[in-house]
């Protein structure tokens, strides 16, 4: 072979490989400009999204779901492909127990400081090790005061009232649902009680006519009259008061309930954790942080954000629950194998 040829597969052979490696990197510049991000459905303004691509060039994907045990079994799946994820309390000991969750670098999300400590340090996430808050919220009645010609005020009345039968709208969601049934029997939401279980299982069955849907997402069966009564989130149904001019109402019952911080959290296998922690940095931010509560109206959980907001917000009594309401309320735990037993439930419930 002569001198010259062997130059000439040299050469190619050196631009073959500049091509692959410029493939590469400009693959890999694309894949660091996008975030993926798994989320609960209204649950982040779009101009949090659009601020955060202007700020950063990166853009960001949203998937929703509609319960902690959706985004885990989507996890579990494999093929989720997400980076950053907004599990509530329970889920994210769960989540870091198996070894899913990737270890924050607090060098990167300098507004972790401003986060108010009452929502830090919590038993899920004793260091906020793998988690920080995003927002923390209640689990409430939300009724259409044009439907409902009466205040509402506990879980036993939705239950019981005859004039709600087959109106009535409960939570697409394990925990939160059989949590209604427990404390109306006056039972803890974290019992694992075989006797207070089987209770609240037969409390659900026998008024299952009452309940016309179990959905998560109740701002619009509220708004559109669909149901004239929701189990929702405290955010869900502020939205839907704000998008019926205020006919819908929401409530803190007189039982109790569920209370939650959902939480910004890394997966460990995030192919972008770079962007990821610029994002959470973000949304922990003054700004970024009112505007999720003047749009999502969710509690804030920056220092500081309440005293920005507009008056009518600041009075909220949805966004800010007195002392003896929160001691009414319960935040759902991580039950470990005993979870099968509210799994169970749930089964019958559904299928029957």
């Amino acid at each position: 072979m002569s001198r010259n040829l062997i130059k000439k597969i040299a050469y190619i052979q050196i631009a073959l490989l500049s091509c692959f490696l410029i493939g590469c990197t400009k693959k890999e510049a694309e894949t660091s400009k996008t975030l993926n991000l798994a989320i609960w459905g209204n649950y982040i303004p779009q101009e949090n999204i659009d601020a955060f691509t202007k700020q950063t060039g990166i853009k960001v994907n949203v998937s929703n779901y509609a319960s902690n045990e959706e985004l885990l079994a989507k996890i579990q799946a494999g093929g989720a492909g997400f980076d950053v994820i907004v599990p509530s309390d329970y889920m994210v000991e769960i989540l870091a127990k198996m070894n899913l969750l990737q270890s924050l670098d607090k060098s990167k999300i300098p507004n972790a400081s401003l986060v108010d400590a009452k929502f830090l340090n919590k038993p899920y996430d004793p260091s906020n090790t793998y988690s920080l808050p995003y927002n923390f919220g209640v689990t409430g009645i939300a009724y259409n005061t044009e439907l409902v010609k009466k205040d509402i005020t506990s879980w036993k009345q939705i239950f019981e009232d005859p004039t709600l039968k087959g109106k009535v709208s409960l939570l697409d969601d394990v925990r939160e649902t059989t949590a209604v049934a427990l404390k109306v029997n006056g039972a803890s939401l974290n019992t694992t009680d075989s006797k207070q279980l089987d209770t609240a299982k037969k409390t659900l069955l026998k008024y299952k006519d009452h309940v016309k849907m179990f959905r998560s997402d109740t701002v619009d069966p509220l708004s559109n009259k669909e149901v004239a009564v929701a189990q929702a989130y405290s955010s869900d149904a502020l939205q839907a008061a704000a998008k019926s001019g205020g006919k819908i109402k929401f409530v803190i019952a007189e039982e109790g309930g569920a209370s939650a911080i959902d939480n910004v959290a890394i997966l460990k296998d995030a192919k972008n954790q770079e962007a990821a922690h610029q994002f959470i940095n973000f949304v922990l931010s003054k700004e970024a942080n009112s505007q999720f509560v003047k749009t999502v109206l969710g509690t804030p959980v920056v220092q500081g954000v309440r005293e920005q907001l507009p008056k009518d917000l600041q009075d909220m009594a949805a966004l800010f629950p007195t002392d003896s309401q929160l001691q009414k309320l319960e935040a759902i735990q991580d039950l470990g194998d005993k979870t099968e037993l509210y799994d169970k439930i749930w089964t019958e419930v559904k299928t029957e």
